[in-house]
């Protein structure tokens, strides 16, 4: 199926790339793979803020992990000028704003997994790491980056 129907299937519209919030670029190509730098979740605009396990629970940072998987697709999208081209997604790596004793980071990730898994079916299968950490910028209550391999 063509992605911008699934896209649509999904109720998905892609956002814009979003400005970088300091010295860094959005997303770069090397090759057939594409960077997508750090996305903070976001609700309404603003940035999603909170700590797994002390404000929010796991339920909540599922919900974030999918908001930023939603903003990764926009950037990717940018970065390629038509998601169809994306051969596969390599890598997620995602940082929960987590209270200490809290160990969910996995199941927080999920959201953003589950959607690259619906998006792009088996070539959305990919490895990943999930962290917990003391604060992401801006307290935003999850930051994840992706590498993807294009046609």
């Amino acid at each position: 199926m063509n992605i911008h129907d699934k896209l649509q299937q999904l109720g998905i519209q892609l956002p814009p790339v979003s400005v970088p919030a300091a010295a860094y670029v959005p997303f770069l190509q090397t090759g057939k793979l594409v960077f997508l730098s750090g996305h903070i979740a976001r609700r309404d605009g603003k940035p999603w803020v909170g700590k797994l396990g002390q404000d929010m629970g796991t339920a909540d940072g599922v919900q974030a992990a999918r908001a930023v998987a939603i903003d990764l697709l926009g950037t990717l999208h940018a970065a390629v000028g038509d998601l169809n081209r994306v051969k596969r997604i390599v890598k997620v790596m995602s940082l929960v704003n987590s209270a200490p004793d809290y160990t969910e980071q996995h199941l927080v990730t999920n959201g953003c997994s589950d959607l690259l898994g619906q998006v792009f079916g088996d070539a959305g299968k990919h490895a990943r790491s999930a962290f917990g950490v003391a604060a992401n910028p801006l307290g935003a209550c999850v930051e994840i980056e992706l590498i993807a391999e294009v046609e």
